[in-house]
């Protein structure tokens, strides 16, 4: 879902060429007619290399773009989710749509958060709820058996692409998904998402959403609002059974990447708020004794901030403790470039930062101890276990380590 890492190689293959420039074409067209001419050539390179598995040559038109027009850079991002994400398909000599989903849940907790299979009864009920609430009538649905953190949700477009394949063949043939990902262990935090995947195929142009379709007098049916109620209200006691010990809020069923970003962002203010109840709570200290380092990571030393990372010490001891992770996408990198600490920031207003926003979350919480590292920090992990690594006062990547006589958790955290 990010933007994929810089490479250093700046001659273009032929491919990768034509991808950078079908995508400047469509920026500087003029007309609808115009944009619509260049897009079919786009997306049908994009078809051959997402089929073929070639995603070196899609990352270096992307990151060429990146660097030298951001216009055809947005054009391009935009039609290789597009066309990963979603496909045509032939069946019983008939050509179908397939949109592959996401059905987020952002999950916060003193325990852990679990992942992995959902039982044959919660995936019924997905699908039940899933066709009365959001799905149009038409629509064919498979669901995939587990409950991914992000890290276990494929990486590449061509791993969405080869997904959305296997995933759209299995609603049409009415068979089992059998997932072929590379399903590491999920790192722990306090508050993190989860998320269901689904495949729903459609005859060609047909509607995919319930809010898309009329009635008998020609009316649209209920909007997204009423759907997105239902489903909370439905679903909530179902995915919290396979939850246990978490609060949980759920998102609308969404196209993959925008879910996946979309809850990527939601679930950034609960992790901090998350960590603050933690450890308050756990080490019998007051919000006023928490000290929050704050460090700007990136893939590439020179490039810009992929994420903020955030290292909690008590008092005095500037031993990290516990540690945080607030992600940034494409629009949101740019901005954060230009901003140094400074702690006296006008902190609210619509236009406010990622990191005035990250700022505001940690002083709402009572912490009031709070240092922004301004050099860049390359995105390091521990060796062992695969936990990121996070900035302690000093600027030193650790890793985040509970005091030894930490108390036990409580029996139940609600």
């Amino acid at each position: 879902m990010r933007r994929p890492a810089k490479r250093t190689s700046s001659k273009l293959s032929t491919d990768s060429q034509h991808l950078v420039t079908f995508a400047q074409a469509i920026a500087q067209a003029s007309s609808r007619l115009e944009e619509k001419a260049w897009q079919k050539p786009l997306d049908a390179l994009l078809l051959k290399l997402l089929r073929a598995g070639n995603q070196p040559l899609i990352d270096a038109a992307l990151d060429h773009l990146f660097k030298a027009d951001l216009s055809a850079y947005d054009v391009l991002i935009e039609a290789v989710e597009a066309g990963s994400e979603s496909t045509t398909l032939e069946f019983e000599e008939q050509h179908y749509d397939v949109q592959l989903l996401v059905l987020p849940i952002l999950a916060w907790t003193r325990f852990s958060i679990g992942s992995g299979a959902i039982n044959a009864d919660t995936q019924a009920a997905l699908s039940a709820h899933l066709h009365a609430h959001v799905l149009a009538s038409d629509v064919r649905l498979a669901l995939a058996p587990a409950l991914l953190a992000i890290e276990q949700l494929p990486r590449f477009h061509t791993e969405v692409f080869a997904l959305t394949q296997q995933m759209g063949q299995a609603a049409l043939k009415n068979a089992p998904v059998q997932l072929k990902l590379d399903q590491q262990p999920a790192v722990a935090f306090l508050a993190d998402t989860r998320y269901a995947i689904a495949a729903v195929v459609v005859p060609a142009g047909g509607a995919l959403f319930h809010w898309q379709e009329r009635d008998q007098q020609g009316q649209f049916a209920a909007g997204k609002l009423a759907a997105f109620d239902a489903w909370k209200q439905q679903v909530t006691p179902v995915l919290s059974r396979s939850l246990p010990g978490c609060n949980v809020e759920l998102l609308l069923p969404q196209p993959y990447y925008f879910g996946c970003r979309d809850a990527d962002k939601r679930i950034r203010p609960a992790s901090i708020r998350a960590a603050d109840y933690f450890l308050t709570q756990t080490l019998d200290i007051s919000s006023a004794d928490l000290h929050a380092s704050i460090g700007g990571f990136s893939e590439d030393i020179n490039g810009q901030i992929d994420e903020y990372r955030i290292g909690f010490a008590i008092g005095g001891d500037p031993t990290v403790v516990y540690g945080t992770v607030w992600p940034l996408y494409e629009e949101e990198s740019g901005e954060e470039q230009l901003l140094a600490l400074v702690p006296d920031v006008a902190l609210d207003g619509p236009t406010a930062s990622p990191l005035q926003e990250l700022l505001t979350v940690l002083r709402e919480c009572g912490i009031v101890h709070i240092k922004h590292h301004d050099e860049r920090f390359t995105m390091e992990f521990c060796d062992d276990c695969g936990a990121p690594l996070f900035p302690d006062r000093d600027g030193e990547l650790v890793h985040a380590e509970m005091p030894e006589d930490t108390p036990p958790p409580a029996e139940h955290f609600h």
